[in-house]
């Protein structure tokens, strides 16, 4: 029987000048993407009205593309007006998750390994993803790493890092937790398989300093302003498995989910601290105060 290629939810994607329905078929068998992995992609959301930090997100995956070895064939101006158009083919009642895309055809003339970058498409893809902000999440360390520069591609948002986070997380599942806590290859952490994280410590907030080994997101970076004009002491600085262990309060940021509660770090149960709500309270002020 045939698998069902049909997407979960509404979804609408803009290619070569039109909007499509459901889930076009893009990529064939001789695609470089499909065969030697390709591809760069953003990830905004759109929700009540509000799309945060939508222009940072569409001129990261230009930036992420040229990493790649592609060609970026969208305006990152043009990408936010289209997605700001796609938007209203939805009824506005459920959160939106915002890709922009591209992808490499072919490969050289000179390696079929190696992204011909003339050969650069691009999609915009718009599908429901409802958030799921302050939910608490527990956490695992996992016993996989995240990879440093010289061996992969960490430099652009790129969907060849992510079965690393996939199996991460499958693996975790299996452990009977929800996500995992991402170590780097000199053993300090990095962040959790799908997002970036922090703790407080005696009233200080800290984050891994990104080192190259793991993306540093728009939303983390937003999350920092936004606590150190609150006047909270927020740091980037290298740590260990055992200072979350140790921590007063543990809570991740990313685009997906916003701000995420940890209320448990392997056999330590935490409480919900008032970091990660102010966090997100203050993210939230924020993005509505842009949209005004």
């Amino acid at each position: 029987m045939p698998v069902n290629t049909a997407p979960r939810t509404a979804t609408w994607t803009y290619v070569e000048g039109e909007w499509l329905e459901g889930n076009p078929p893009l990529i064939g068998p001789t695609s470089h993407a499909m065969w030697l992995g390709s591809t760069v992609f953003d990830g905004a959301r759109w929700f009540d009205g509000l799309s945060p930090d939508l222009d940072l997100h569409c001129q990261r995956v230009n930036r992420s593309a040229t990493n790649m070895g592609l060609k970026p064939t969208m305006e990152a101006g043009e990408i936010e007006r289209l997605a700001l158009e796609g938007v209203k083919k939805f009824d506005g009642k459920t959160a939106i998750y915002i890709k922009p895309m591209y992808w490499a055809e072919h490969g050289t003339s000179f390696s079929v390994v190696a992204p011909d970058p003339e050969s650069t498409r691009f999609a915009l893809c718009l599908f429901e993803a409802p958030m799921h902000a302050a939910k608490p999440s527990s956490l695992t360390v996992s016993p996989y790493r995240r990879p440093n520069p010289e061996v992969a591609m960490t430099a652009a948002k790129t969907g060849s890092l992510y079965p690393n986070s996939g199996r991460m997380i499958i693996e975790a599942r299996s452990r009977g937790f929800d996500n995992a806590l991402a170590r780097d290859m000199n053993g300090n952490v990095a962040e959790t398989a799908s997002s970036n994280i922090f703790m407080v410590k005696d009233g200080v907030v800290m984050t891994p300093v990104a080192n190259g080994t793991f993306l540093s997101g728009i939303t983390r970076a937003r999350v920092i302003g936004l606590l150190r004009e609150a006047g909270h002491d927020v740091r980037e600085v290298t740590l260990t498995v055992e200072d979350f262990r140790n921590a007063d309060e543990i809570f991740t940021s990313g685009n997906y989910s916003k701000i995420v509660p940890v209320t448990k770090l392997d056999d330590r149960d935490l409480q919900e601290g008032p970091v990660a709500r102010k966090a997100l309270d203050l993210y939230m002020d924020w993005a509505r105060s842009t949209a005004a």
